[in-house]
């Protein structure tokens, strides 16, 4: 994780989806499960005080920016005293909920504290591709064994359609122009939506089609 120090009240870091992946986390769950996302959030803080020696007191401001191979965050402490002391920023996570909870609460909710990292606004970006037979599949599946792409095989008119789809969090305009290449050399691209193979086909594979492909033929 690169730290930087802005000034006295602000510090920015970035961390690598790989470096998230080895703190025990997936990519859905920062961006989907608050408690996830809280406590990678917390323990990044944690190695920022120690490395920057940026002492955390009072409640934060956080902005998240998703890059392309990770995140970056960057942190603004209020300057806010309670009773004329300085909020000290508790070991427990949950005491640290309850310091961002109104004073009249004894007790902070959960849906007190606003989630660390706002669900982004995902933009799919989907292809469709005809083949005769479905071994076909087979040198693709092998190829993409590795890349997270949403896949399912509809049988429609007497031919086999393959509908991909491909999300703007995970994947990078240019991986995605590389894995579209790679189907490309072995399928023709479709018009055919997938709404109305949805509505008029025969689904082989609803969903994992490139994984089941692997599965049943590889």
């Amino acid at each position: 994780m690169e730290i930087e120090r802005i000034n006295d009240n602000t510090v920015k870091f970035y961390i690598s989806y790989l470096d998230v992946e080895e703190r025990g986390f997936s990519r859905d769950e920062i961006w989907f499960n608050r408690d996830k996302s809280e406590e990678l959030f917390w323990e990044m803080m944690d190695e920022v005080n120690e490395e920057a020696d940026f002492v955390m007191e009072g409640p934060l401001w956080i902005q998240v920016q998703a890059m392309e191979k990770g995140l970056e965050v960057t942190v603004t402490r209020a300057q806010l005293t309670k009773d004329g002391q300085k909020l000290d920023l508790p070991d427990d996570i949950e005491e640290r909920r309850k310091m961002f909870a109104s004073e009249d609460t004894e007790t902070a909710e959960f849906d007190e504290f606003e989630p660390v990292f706002d669900e982004p606004e995902v933009k799919k970006l989907e292809y469709t591709f005809v083949f005769s037979e479905v071994e076909e599949l087979l040198p693709i599946a092998r190829r993409l064994i590795y890349v997270p792409i949403e896949s399912s095989v509809y049988h429609f008119e007497n031919k086999y359609y393959l509908h991909t789809s491909f999300d703007e969090v995970l994947h990078s305009e240019e991986d995605i122009k590389n894995n579209v290449s790679i189907i490309s050399e072995y399928l023709r691209s479709s018009p055919v939506t997938i709404h109305r193979l949805e509505e008029y086909g025969n689904p082989v594979f609803k969903e994992d089609a490139l994984a089941n492909i692997l599965h049943y033929f590889g």
